[in-house]
C-alpha cells in the first residue's frame, strides 16, 4: 500500500508548533517553580523573624521542615536548599512588590502570586532554579547582576554560566570599559553597540585544552579553535555567526588567507581574527589591515558596517599597536588570549 503524499512544510508547521508548545511548557514549570521557592524562602525568613532564638533557628527548625516537607513531596526540599530559598528571597526581595503588583495589580497577600498566570512573571525571574543557585554564590550584587542578565539573554546553560563566571568574564568586560560604561553592565548586560563592545581584557580559551609551555603552532591553535567553534563564539559574545576558515582571496596573482571569518549580526558588519603565537609586529599588524580593506571594498554591501579585525596574539605589544595604527583607528584591535583561567583576586584588584 503507497504511503499518501504528504505536505513538508504542513509536517513542519505542525512539529515547530508542537516543540515551541514543549518548550513553553518546560518554561512556566521552571518559572513555577522558582516563583514557589521564592514564596517559601519568604516565609521563612518571615518566621525566622518571629522567633526568639534565631541562632538555633537553621539547625532545628530548618532541619524538621526538610524532614517533613521530604516526608510529603520527595526529593527537593532538603535542608540545604532550604538554606539557599531563604537567601533567594533575601537577595531579591527588592522584586518582591513588583512581583505582587505584576501578578495581582496590589500589594497583597504573596500566596496570590503562585496563583496567578506564570507567564506575567517569566521576565522577574527568567532562569531556573539552578541558575539562581549559581548566582547566589556570587557575592557582589553587580557583579550577580550582570550574570543573571547574560544567562537570560544568552540562553546560558548552568555549565556555561558557571564557565562564564570562572573565566571572569564580568571583570574582563569591565577592565575594557569606563566607570560609566561599567555601572552599565549591571543593569543592562553587555551592549554591542560599537566595535570595541565586543572586546573583552583578553580572550580565555581554557577549553581548547592547550598547555601553555608546549610547542602549539598558529595552525594547531586554529584547529583546536574550530574543534571547539560553539565554545570560541561564546567566549567571542554576542551576535556572533561562523562563516569560515583559511578565507582566501587573490590579488593580481598572490592568494592571501584569512584566518578565521565571522559575521556579527548586531553590529552588521564582518569581523576578521588573525591568531598570533609570537611576538606581535608591525607586520603583523599591517597584514590585517590589507585584509580588513579588502573585505570593506570587494566584500561588504553599502547596508553593511566597516569591517573589524581582531588579532589575537599571546603577548600583546600596545606599543606598536599603537604607533602603527592611526589615532582614530576604530576597527583594528589585539587582544590576548590566555589558555588558562584568570585569577580572579587579581583581576578584582585591577578592576579596583
Amino acid at each position: 500500500m503507497k504511503k499518501s503524499p504528504i505536505n513538508k512544510q504542513l509536517f513542519n508547521s505542525i512539529r515547530n508548533l508542537i516543540l515551541e508548545a514543549q518548550s513553553q511548557v518546560v518554561r512556566n514549570i521552571n518559572s513555577t517553580m522558582v516563583l514557589t521557592y521564592f514564596q517559601i524562602g519568604h516565609y521563612i525568613s518571615e518566621d525566622e523573624l518571629k522567633g526568639k532564638d534565631r541562632a538555633d533557628y537553621a539547625e532545628k527548625t530548618m532541619r524538621q521542615l526538610s524532614i517533613d516537607l521530604t516526608k510529603v513531596f520527595g526529593k527537593g526540599y532538603s535542608k540545604s536548599n532550604l538554606e539557599y530559598m531563604r537567601q533567594f528571597y533575601n537577595t531579591y526581595q527588592d522584586r518582591h512588590r513588583r512581583i505582587v503588583q505584576s501578578l495581582t495589580g496590589q500589594s497583597s497577600n504573596p500566596v496570590k502570586i503562585i496563583q496567578s498566570p506564570i507567564g506575567q512573571s517569566s521576565s522577574l525571574f527568567a532562569l531556573s532554579w539552578t541558575h539562581y543557585i549559581q548566582l547566589l554564590k556570587i557575592e557582589n550584587a553587580e557583579e550577580r547582576n550582570f550574570y543573571e542578565i547574560e544567562a537570560s539573554q544568552g540562553n546560558w546553560s548552568v555549565r556555561e554560566l558557571q564557565r562564564q563566571f570562572n573565566s571572569s568574564l564580568y571583570e574582563r568586560i569591565a577592565l575594557s570599559r569606563d566607570k560609566k560604561k561599567v555601572k552599565e553592565l549591571s543593569k543592562k548586560g553587555q551592549l554591542i553597540e560599537k566595535p570595541s563592545d565586543t572586546l573583552k581584557h583578553h580572550t580565555v580559551l581554557e577549553f581548547l585544552d592547550l598547555k601553555e609551555d608546549s610547542g602549539y603552532s598558529e595552525t594547531d591553535l586554529e584547529t583546536a579553535i574550530i574543534s571547539r567553534i560553539e565554545h570560541f563564539m561564546m567566549e567571542l559574545g554576542k551576535g556572533f555567526l561562523f562563516e569560515g576558515r583559511q578565507k582566501r582571496f587573490t590579488l593580481e596573482g598572490d592568494s592571501f588567507y584569512v584566518d578565521l571569518v565571522f559575521y556579527n549580526r548586531l553590529l552588521e558588519c564582518y569581523v576578521l581574527i588573525e591568531l598570533k603565537i609570537g611576538k606581535l609586529t608591525h607586520q603583523d599588524i599591517g597584514q590585517l589591515q590589507m585584509y580588513v580593506n579588502y573585505y570593506d571594498r570587494k566584500i561588504r554591501t553599502r547596508d553593511e558596517n566597516p569591517t573589524i579585525g581582531i588579532i589575537l596574539c599571546k603577548e600583546e605589544n600596545k606599543a606598536v599597536v599603537e604607533f602603527t595604527l592611526p589615532k582614530n583607528n576604530k576597527t583594528i584591535f589585539a587582544k590576548e588570549y590566555k589558555l588558562y583561567l584568570p585569577s580572579k583576586d587579581d583581576l578584582r584588584k585591577q578592576l579596583e
